[in-house]
């Protein structure tokens, strides 16, 4: 027991009088970690540079407890002592998962809270790669991992970030790997576009600022459409705007459950991009699309996935180490077969999704100019003003 309390102290573990309810995921693994792997995540629990917030660390407290002792032999603490009552119940509530499923949740928790963080202590793939500013890119395993690094600002799209984006995914395509993953650092996956970008007026104005934010934005969903190899999405977080819409573009995208999909561009005065025009009713049925496109409607993990735009949704606890063990399984089949198997399916509409980008584009110049987008975005930084 001592040894649970010294890991946990660092936190200043749950000074609080009232607890919320703790549900704990309980879906036990077909195989449960190792000690060392155990032993590993244990150590590893000092690296978070974040408080997970009292919740999860009551989890993490039970699944020490129940893999290292099992199930909760402990008297009940008095109804007055809060703070080990909350402690006693979240672990009293793993009485059906063994010590070996315990051990798996334990080191999936602390694998996903160390990736959410960010490469520098994930337990993700790290190597080298070009230094970008908004960008951290890696290859390993086979993989390489573009991953968008402006959490401070949930992962907003920049204009230095559309070229970096460019940039990387064009190297992504000819270097040795066999799969390329798009994902982003911290609690989002991407808010979408830095509405910052719209505040920097060239000196040929606004239509002059409108014609090469079209043509920047033509590029980038083009290599998205050109890209030659499988293109996953690891949807971390919340994703909004762009980073919706391209997603109907990559050939798998996984999501955590808490995840959320938002195309807000009618509150814009906007339009679709990414191709979303053409991909979404195809994915999805047109009157599903509409709701999303036309109407601004958010979209849960669970119900992007029951509409087609997402592959497969995992719990938040153990979203990361799933994921990237399945990508890793992956990322050893031939290259080569890869490819061009992706080229037969992508061959096929590539015409058409060229055509598309362009004919989105030229809508969106005309909207970025018009009255009603300047009113909207004039609205939107008014109200984040007062906030």
């Amino acid at each position: 027991m001592a040894s649970a309390v010294r890991f946990l102290s660092p936190w200043r573990f749950l000074r609080f009088t009232r607890i919320p309810g703790v549900h704990l995921h309980t879906t036990g693994a077909s195989m449960g970690a190792s000690v060392e792997d155990f032993n590993q995540a244990k150590d590893q629990l000092g690296k978070l540079k974040k408080d997970p917030g009292n919740e999860v660390k009551l989890k993490i407290y039970a699944l020490f407890k129940q893999a290292t002792q099992g199930p909760c032999n402990t008297p009940k603490p008095g109804m007055l002592d809060f703070v080990n009552k909350a402690k006693w119940d979240a672990w009293k509530s793993l009485a059906s998962v063994s010590q070996e499923e315990a051990r798996q949740q334990y080191v999936d928790l602390i694998s996903s809270l160390l990736a959410a963080e960010g490469p520098a202590v994930a337990a993700t793939p790290t190597g080298s790669g070009k230094a970008f500013e908004t960008l951290l890119v890696n290859t390993e395993d086979s993989i390489t991992t573009i991953r968008l690094n402006r959490p401070q600002k949930k992962n907003a799209i920049t204009v230095e970030m559309y070229n970096e984006l460019i940039e990387a995914l064009d190297l992504a395509g000819k270097d040795d790997s066999v799969i390329t993953v798009i994902t982003g650092s911290g609690d989002y996956y991407c808010s979408g576009n830095d509405l910052n970008n719209f505040t920097k007026i060239p000196e040929g104005g606004v239509q002059k600022m409108a014609k090469d934010a079209g043509e920047l934005l033509k590029g980038y969903v083009k290599a998205y459409i050109d890209f030659p190899k499988p293109l996953i999405a690891v949807v971390n977080g919340p994703a909004v705007g762009v980073s919706v819409t391209v997603l109907g573009l990559f050939d798998v995208i996984y999501a955590t459950e808490s995840a959320t999909f938002h195309t807000p561009f009618s509150q814009l005065g906007q339009s679709p991009e990414g191709c979303s025009s053409y991909t979404f009713p195809r994915i999805m049925g047109h009157a599903k699309a509409s709701e999303v496109l036309l109407f601004n409607k958010k979209l849960t993990a669970t119900q992007a996935c029951e509409l087609g735009l997402v592959t497969e949704v995992f719990p938040d606890s153990s979203f990361q180490s799933e994921v990237w063990t399945r990508l890793k399984a992956y990322a050893k089949l031939p290259p080569n077969s890869l490819a061009l198997s992706k080229q037969l399916i992508r061959g096929v509409e590539k015409e058409k999704l060229y055509a598309v980008n362009v004919a989105e584009v030229e809508r969106l110049v005309e909207r970025w100019v018009s009255d009603e987008c300047m009113q909207a975005i004039m609205t939107f930084f008014q109200a984040k003003s007062k906030l």
